[in-house]
């Protein structure tokens, strides 16, 4: 079994266990979920179409506005931040980040793209045309995942809780705990917010992505991608990372989504 493929199904064991510990610990005799817990809908990635992906990007982030694309990277001393044509992937700006800096997820909010550092603490604004630095703020824990809705931006730093943040001062203003069957699940990577009010969710080391209502932190959906690693040429897989990034095509139901240093990214369809 392929190595990254064996480590993503012992995490997805992991959870499954935890929860199960969980019910077990709250006096229950199996892994029932509480009465009325709201279950998550179960739903698959339906390939559209395969597109080129920089094979060497660590990819952290990765968004669409308007016509642009953008993508952000991880690594001490390999960490970026690009605007790409959506269309052609014609580079319309870069900016990198120095060591020890490393980047995580970005958004853009008005004419502002912010990005985020793992263990760093700084958050930075960028100019979203030329992605220049305007400034930099501070905050406390991690940064793994961001997006931005209409008057707030969601953070996530490896938990079962999202962040919600002001679009420009960066301070926190809220935050939800995420549950998934009635039980937290953690580990929230790589966020879009999504035009449909949902708040989708990289789950980091597996194959799957959630779909969360950020009012109540309840997910409402479960998507397995695992078939996009597969659908991956085989001599294109060895040195690949996990799944992380992904986009909603603004104006439809599909979204781009890739992995950390994956030749492809695929546009998809999330369906039963």
């Amino acid at each position: 079994m392929n190595p990254r493929r064996a480590s993503r199904l012992l995490a997805i064991a992991a959870l499954f266990l935890t929860a199960v510990l969980l019910a077990g610990c709250s006096g229950g005799s199996s892994a029932a979920p509480p009465a009325g817990t709201v279950i998550a809908e179960r739903l698959r990635t339906e390939i559209i179409r395969e597109l080129p992906h920089d094979p060497t990007a660590f990819t952290q982030g990765l968004e669409i506005s308007g016509d642009t694309l953008y993508e952000s990277t991880g690594r001490v001393g390999q960490s970026w931040v690009r605007a790409t044509l959506l269309d052609s992937g014609a580079e319309l700006a870069r900016a990198d980040l120095m060591p020890p800096l490393f980047g995580e997820g970005i958004t853009v909010t008005g004419d502002t793209l912010w990005q985020i550092t793992w263990k760093n603490g700084v958050a930075i604004a960028r100019d979203r045309t030329t992605l220049a630095q305007q400034r930099q703020v501070h905050y406390n824990g991690e940064g793994w995942g961001l997006c931005a809705q209409a008057d707030r931006l969601v953070m996530s730093n490896g938990s079962d809780a999202l962040a919600f943040r002001d679009p420009v001062s960066f301070d926190v203003i809220g935050s939800v705990d995420v549950t998934l069957d009635g039980r937290p699940i953690d580990r929230l990577n790589e966020l879009d917010c999504n035009s449909d009010g949902f708040v989708y969710a990289n789950v980091w080391t597996t194959d799957q992505i959630v779909k969360i209502d950020p009012t109540t932190g309840v997910v409402a959906a479960q998507i397995d991608a695992s078939n996009l690693e597969d659908a991956l040429p085989s001599d294109q897989r060895d040195g690949i990372d996990v799944l992380n990034g992904i986009a909603q095509v603004p104006g439809t139901d599909r979204f781009l989504v890739t992995g950390k240093l994956w030749p492809r990214m695929f546009e998809v369809r999330f369906v039963s």
